[in-house]
């Protein structure tokens, strides 16, 4: 079974991200990967694994049964999926995410004390999320 879990690592925001503060996704109708993942991890740090969120989110848009959810999160990390590095919390609107020792994670807005403590805290390795450019 693969994973996208990170551990005691901290995912900056992307280099082309277009905004300089953690915005709270817009809903437009039918809630986005952004809202639902939003809605999972504001107000619950180190609650959930990155595994977690990203198999809930395509659970709830593919309305997966409640008595199904083990087959198919077997089936769905049975294959490489994105990480937070992809997330669009990461990529577009602005959040920071820090995974623990357990694997569990938080959101940081990216204008917020907390997320400039996390980048310069020698003693936690940090990765970029993805730009959205290829430029």
């Amino acid at each position: 079974m693969k994973t996208t879990n990170y551990f005691n690592t901290f995912i900056e925001v992307a280099e082309d991200c277009p905004t300089t503060y953690g915005e709270i996704p817009p809903e437009k109708g039918k809630k986005s990967v952004a809202n639902l993942q939003y809605e999972m991890l504001h107000g619950h740090p180190y609650e959930y694994t990155s595994d977690d969120v990203l198999f809930a989110v395509f659970a709830e848009r593919n309305q997966i049964p409640e008595e199904d959810l083990a087959e198919h999160r077997a089936l769905f990390f049975a294959k490489g999926q994105p990480c937070f590095r992809a997330s669009p919390l990461t990529k577009r609107y602005g959040w920071g995410v820090h995974s623990n020792d357990e694997g569990k994670i938080a959101l940081f807005g990216v204008e917020t004390e907390a997320y400039q403590e996390m980048v310069a805290n020698k003693a936690i390795p940090k990765t970029k999320a993805m730009r959205s450019s290829r430029a």
